[in-house]
């Protein structure tokens, strides 16, 4: 069964931080570019971070020097590791995986709530 199954959301004080982590089923992972994107209330879904293969990472403009992203090939995992939290950080973060000839992902996961509170 193709899926993505995030951990690791939860409630944090701003200047903290938080590990999400995302299993993905052997049948998407080898081949997918792997991410985290996020939805705030009354908002759109933005990108996060972006990890290839190879270990290439990308990263919105608002997380750069924050938050990394990082991929275990062996455990088929992908990890944000979020640090200097912000309220502005609070969303549903959501692991996808995308085909490297795609724009948008293929694949989501089932979302994970992140607050970040005062």
């Amino acid at each position: 069964q193709v899926q993505l199954v995030e951990s690791g959301g939860g409630l944090v004080q701003a200047g903290g931080s938080l590990r999400l982590s995302c299993a993905a089923s052997d049948a998407i992972y080898s081949s997918n570019v792997m991410g985290w994107y996020r939805q705030a209330p009354g908002k759109q879904r933005e990108l996060v971070a972006e990890i290839y293969g190879l270990g290439r990472t990308l990263y919105a403009d608002p997380v750069k020097g924050r938050f990394t992203i990082s991929r275990d090939d062996e455990k088929k995992t992908s990890d944000l590791q979020m640090n200097s939290l912000k309220h502005e950080d609070t969303a549903v973060y959501y692991c996808s995986a995308r085909n490297p000839f795609s724009d948008i992902p293929g694949y989501w996961g089932q979302g994970t709530q992140v607050t970040i509170f005062s």
